[in-house]
């Protein structure tokens, strides 16, 4: 199973030019994807792309025509034309995808720092060796404080999921099926990923990797599963980019604890200036 993480800045290089042709065409010289996660996609939103409004969903629907599609808007607001601008994360499938969560991710006003609705996108999907949750999430740049309550909120999710495979699963409705009560598998097994907006050894990324609790895992950062204390790869300040001021790792994958014997490689392209992040891809067995 082959997975891309990619931070794209809706299309924008680091040369400043929005071209979302050249990220596609990175992104198929990467490889052959089975889930492709996307972070900073924009559907709309003129004043980003030019003055030219750019469905960046369709897009990438029709550069994939073999994935499903999955986008999760985080800000949802008038386009000032009569219609509406969409931000967001999305993520692309070939394998047989199973029930999709969308989670707003918490907020927490924190006076005179600016920050944006977060979002992360929860898709269960049928890899070969079974169920697998695969998370898409993007948090807070300018505030701590929202990145430590959102990622409390991912601690959460992966504490109901496995609480949930402990106690049998949901009890479903009588008559559910083919409803919206109808009850999917939601298993224990997990991999997150984006951008965390903090560096290896932060406070966040400690308390990302802590134990969520007494008797459950904490998430496992995937690249320390393969390469032990080796520094992280740098995914950002590379290749001219305007920010930020000096290369560091702010993308991860990161897994549940059944899953860290199965984390094949770890990689990361920095050598594409398609976007002001670099592409981050995860291997399993």
């Amino acid at each position: 199973m082959k997975l891309l993480s990619w931070n794209i800045q809706w299309g924008r290089g680091a040369d400043g030019v929005v071209d979302l042709s050249r990220t596609i065409s990175a992104i198929r010289t990467l490889g052959d994807f089975d889930v492709i996660c996307l972070q900073e996609v924009a559907v709309g939103f003129a004043a980003l792309q030019g003055g030219q409004p750019v469905d960046g969903v369709g897009r990438f629907a029709e550069a994939f025509p073999g994935y499903s599609v999955h986008f999760a808007t985080a800000v949802d607001m008038p386009d000032g034309r009569g219609g509406r601008s969409s931000f967001g994360n999305l993520t692309l499938s070939r394998l047989p995808v199973g029930q999709v969560f969308r989670h707003s991710l918490p907020r927490p006003p924190e006076e005179a720092v600016p920050s944006m609705p977060r979002v992360c996108i929860e898709l269960i999907v049928e890899a070969p060796s079974g169920p697998v949750r695969v998370l898409n999430t993007h948090l807070e740049y300018y505030s701590r404080v929202q990145r430590m309550t959102q990622i409390v909120a991912l601690h959460t999710l992966q504490c109901d999921a496995v609480r949930l495979v402990e106690a049998g699963g949901m009890v479903e409705k009588e008559g559910a099926e083919g409803t919206p009560f109808a009850v999917f598998a939601r298993p224990a097994s997990a991999i997150v990923c984006g951008d965390f907006n903090c560096e290896p050894g932060s406070p966040e990324y400690y308390r990302m990797t802590a134990p969520i609790s007494a008797d459950v895992s904490g998430w496992e950062d995937a690249w320390r599963c393969c390469y032990g204390d080796i520094p992280h790869m740098c995914t950002v300040g590379l290749n001219g980019a305007e920010w930020p001021d000096r290369p560091y790792c702010c993308d991860y994958f990161f897994v549940s604890a059944d899953l860290v014997d199965r984390v094949e490689a770890v990689a990361v392209d920095q050598a594409t200036a398609a976007s002001d992040h670099q592409p981050i891809i995860l291997t399993l067995d």
